[in-house]
């Protein structure tokens, strides 16, 4: 347990965190006003609003703040002769105990809690019956952060999980289409010693031909740098291109029906770039037949320029279906991944009347930034 680390992402301070400012101060401002017994009255307000500007920093700092408050709450009985914490609205001290619990270290939680606990401990030893009322509302809010930091982090792994297969497949179509390159280089540069004594030009012209192909290798190579991939070999089956894409619309026999309409160039496209397009289409798709609710028609729109290309993939079910909203699922975070790698981008969302569209475009060259 000590070795935990801290969680990641924590944020600095959000819009919640000024809201419960604004909240606590004037509860504070009001107990100290009308609270007719309330010892030390300016000390006690004075000390809480104090104390309450460690919520701004539960997350960032939690071990500090959790030791600047319940350490001086601990201690203040003895020294003082009113105590901040016997205020009612100092109960955002368990906020405290959550965030220590949901975004600090192993080692965080454990010096911590020793300070939660000094300081239930002298409030029993004053009020007697608070020792396991205190305790028993200190464990509920670590609980709850241990609750919430349980989840976060497995969806985090589970993210993880979908960018990494992503990769891995991105890693496969690179592979094929570097293997498709140098057999093509590998061809000409045989044909041109074949034909150098003979036709000097021929070995001129497979020499350009080569530098193309090995040019377009060095591409696909660098952006093959950006891929990470597992220790485990991958499967190097042939990768789907764009022209694949048509198999969609009479791959179902149950469900919407599939329209599929290619314009432009794609001829030419990269095997990565083709393949890429397919995995996108593939993946919306099935996400349309999975979430679009009483949907009849899917199309699916490649259009391609001199630059870049761009998929489309629109459905007519119910706008109140159930659909990844918020955080993007696991599905659209996988199809992001993909066209991110590829120096491209890929948007989804409502339509404004009915159904959904999610739209990805890629550069024609296929190698990101």
């Amino acid at each position: 347990m000590l070795a935990e680390p801290r969680a990641p992402h924590a944020p600095a301070r959000v819009w919640r965190d000024w809201a419960l400012i604004a909240v606590f101060v004037p509860a504070i401002l009001l107990e100290g006003i009308f609270r007719p017994d309330l010892p030390w009255r300016v000390g006690c307000v004075v000390i809480a609003l104090a104390l309450l500007s460690t919520l701004l920093w539960r997350r960032t700092q939690p071990l500090a703040m959790v030791a600047i408050a319940f350490g001086f709450t601990a201690v203040a009985p003895f020294v003082l002769p009113g105590d901040a914490c016997h205020m009612y609205t100092a109960s955002f001290l368990v906020l405290l105990c959550y965030a220590l619990i949901r975004w600090g270290s192993g080692r965080d939680a454990v010096i911590g809690s020793a300070f939660v606990a000094a300081k239930v401990a002298a409030a029993g030893s004053i009020g007697g019956g608070e020792v396991v009322a205190g305790f028993a509302v200190m464990f509920a809010a670590a609980t709850l952060g241990a609750a919430v930091r349980f989840r976060a982090a497995a969806r985090l792994r589970e993210l993880d999980r979908v960018k990494l297969l992503e990769r891995e497949r991105l890693a496969r179509d690179l592979h094929d289409t570097v293997a498709h390159h140098v057999s093509a280089m590998a061809i000409r540069a045989q044909a041109g010693i074949a034909a150098s004594a003979s036709q000097p030009g021929a070995a001129v012209e497979a020499l350009r031909v080569i530098e193309a192909e090995a040019s377009r290798a060095l591409a696909e190579m660098r952006a093959m740098v950006r891929v990470m991939r597992r220790d485990q070999p991958a499967e190097l089956a042939p990768s789907p291109r764009v022209a694949d894409i048509e198999r969609l619309a009479g791959r179902f026999r149950a469900g919407p029906d599939v329209d599929v309409e290619l314009r432009g160039d794609l001829d030419n496209l990269p095997p990565t770039v083709g393949s890429a397009l397919y995995r996108l289409a593939q993946e919306s798709v099935t996400n349309a037949r999975r979430h679009a609710r009483h949907a009849t028609r899917i199309e699916i729109s490649v259009a391609a320029d001199d630059t870049s290309v761009r998929l489309r993939v629109s459905d007519d079910g119910e706008t109140g279906a159930v659909r990844p909203a918020g955080s993007p699922g696991f599905g659209l975070t996988g199809m992001m991944e993909r066209a991110d790698l590829l120096g491209g981008t890929c948007e989804a969302g409502p339509n404004p009347e009915r159904g959904w569209t999610v739209t990805a475009v890629l550069p024609r060259a296929g190698v990101g930034a």
